[in-house]
């Protein structure tokens, strides 16, 4: 099935000389202030992966573990990615792996911290440091997961598990595979129901790999 195409309006900042490879800007993202999520986060969880990846995978925001290491996916959520990327035939040494929002939204209870969806304003702020990702990378395909990532990506709202393995593609050219989060399989607690998500998602993963080289 061919590409769909949207439009999607998006924030062009220059490059600046400061700003020319991943590493100055995964620096100067260490003192983001374009939203209030930085005020409770430990700090900014930037992308990560090589500059030439020909498919960046774009998630929610980072969760408590990431928040801690400064690392995106290499929580719960993240060695459920590695294990599905791996079995998919996808090194995760040759994507690009970033969030749709850099810090990490929480609701404290007790001594424990409570994931909490990005909202809108917040996704669009950091959209900013999204869109020089991009622009440096310059990928092939951008893999969308989860409804958060699809909104950064697209600039609308989509309902993924309706769109869930389509491709879209952006006036921009990018092309956008749409698909779940890793964390919805962790959310599910019948064991037949979550091998068969797993099934899916890896299938999923498949698809991404043949669209890596298409």
């Amino acid at each position: 099935m061919p590409a769909r195409r949207i439009s999607v309006r998006r924030v062009e900042p220059a490059l600046d000389e400061d700003s020319a490879s991943i590493a100055s800007l995964r620096e100067a993202a260490k003192s983001c202030r374009r939203c209030p999520l930085w005020r409770d986060a430990t700090q900014t969880v930037f992308g990560e992966g090589p500059e030439n990846a020909k498919v960046v995978f774009v998630g929610e925001q980072p969760g408590d573990q990431e928040d801690l290491a400064g690392k995106p996916f290499v929580g719960p959520a993240g060695k459920v990615f590695d294990a599905i990327l791996d079995d998919a035939g996808v090194d995760r040494q040759k994507v690009y792996v970033t969030n749709a929002v850099k810090h990490f939204k929480f609701e404290p209870r007790g001594k424990r911290r409570i994931h909490s969806k990005p909202n809108a304003g917040e996704v669009q702020a950091c959209r900013w440091w999204l869109d020089q990702e991009f622009e440096l990378i310059k990928p092939h395909l951008a893999v969308a997961l989860g409804a958060t990532a699809a909104l950064s990506l697209l600039g609308k709202a989509t309902p993924v598990m309706k769109m869930r393995g389509q491709v879209i593609e952006r006036e921009d050219g990018l092309r956008v595979f749409i698909t779940i989060h890793p964390s919805f399989i962790l959310r599910i607690r019948e064991p037949a129901d979550k091998e068969a998500e797993r099934e899916r998602f890896l299938r999923d993963m498949k698809e991404v790999k043949r669209l890596m080289v298409a």
